[in-house]
């Protein structure tokens, strides 16, 4: 996940969501302009990016969904062939 928020602003949006993955924090904005997702005011687009292991981008979602993102994601995956993750 990438972020324009602070490092801060961040890892307290991680803890209180407890989230269990890297939250990468782009204040300057430099890699939500590489992606093209900051819109006319600067603020960034909701996106989700599929990137293969070996760095290419798979697909792209922007058609995000707060109420349906999980799914969304889960099945996207799926159709990529990543295999699901196990519980701990």
């Amino acid at each position: 996940m990438v972020s324009v928020d602070t490092a801060d602003q961040n890892r307290a949006f991680a803890a209180q969501e407890s989230a269990d993955f890297p939250i990468l924090s782009d204040p300057g904005k430099t890699t939500a302009a590489a992606y093209g997702v900051l819109g006319p005011v600067g603020l960034a687009r909701r996106w989700t990016f599929y990137v293969g292991p070996d760095g290419r981008i798979l697909e792209i979602d922007k058609s995000i969904s707060t109420g349906s993102a999980g799914a969304d994601v889960s099945a996207t995956l799926k159709k990529l062939g990543v295999p699901p993750r196990r519980s701990v």
